[in-house]
């Protein structure tokens, strides 16, 4: 079997979705899978857009040898879930029409609903609030306190991982950037900062062997961004007891 680094992602995902949607109206192949960071593990993201109520699920399965993550939508139900996605100023469904190749499109709609996905990814999500970067401030402060004092390395490792996750989520919100998860994380810190990763790896390596000042210096080089660290005089409000 060949690598799939060496095959033809299109050709198959337009297969599988005349195999199993074959009434389907329009479809995308988006992620990994179409960029130049393709890999032998690079999966098919395929989102198909359907007439019908069949709509929405989302499937994993193999085809052909390639792993494939199948997104079914309506247009009513892609809308639903990427305005909803975009309030947490994530959608990976959004990106992966904006960003994807169009396979097939019936009757337009998918020229129509790529035109809006990359009107919406290019708009961004919506800014956060004083009160959204002040929860994270907070959150990040309180770490990087657990940090000074942390001498096991097991707790070490969770305490750098979440420095690290929080540091580049908070990048992104002072920059009005789209959030991400795992390696997508990483590549909108980078993109929102040109070598922002390559830094918070090295600094997190130094950190797991207890050498944390670089660490520490990049959190707080971000913290500064959005006001600084913040602990003293954070207040919320908690909903009263449920009747």
């Amino acid at each position: 079997m060949l690598d799939v680094t060496q095959r033809q992602p299109e050709r198959t995902a337009r297969e599988l979705v005349g195999r199993r949607h074959p009434d389907a109206l329009a479809a995308f192949l988006g992620g990994s899978v179409v960029t130049a960071r393709r890999t032998a593990h690079s999966d098919l993201d395929i989102v198909v857009l359907l007439a019908g109520d069949s709509a929405p699920y989302r499937e994993s399965l193999r085809y052909d040898g390639w792993p494939v993550e199948l997104f079914v939508h309506t247009r009513a139900s892609w809308l639903d879930f990427v305005e909803r996605e975009t309030l947490r100023r994530r959608s990976p469904l959004l990106m992966l029409c904006a960003a994807g190749t169009l396979l097939l499109d019936r009757d337009g709609s998918g020229a129509e609903l790529a035109a809006d996905a990359r009107r919406r990814a290019e708009a961004g999500p919506p800014p956060a609030t004083e009160a959204e970067l002040e929860d994270v401030r907070y959150g990040l402060t309180d770490l990087l306190d657990d940090l000074a004092g942390c001498a096991d390395p097991g707790e070490r490792l969770c305490v750098v991982m979440e420095i690290a996750r929080r540091t580049g989520e908070l990048l992104l919100l002072t920059h009005g950037g789209w959030l991400g998860g795992g390696k997508w994380l990483a590549r909108r810190a980078d993109q929102a900062d040109p070598g922002f990763s390559a830094r918070l790896e090295e600094a997190v390596r130094a950190a797991l062997d207890g050498r944390t000042e670089r660490l520490v210096a990049l959190a707080e080089e971000v913290l500064g961004r959005a006001g600084g660290r913040f602990w003293e005089g954070y207040r919320r409000g908690g909903d009263g007891p449920s009747r």
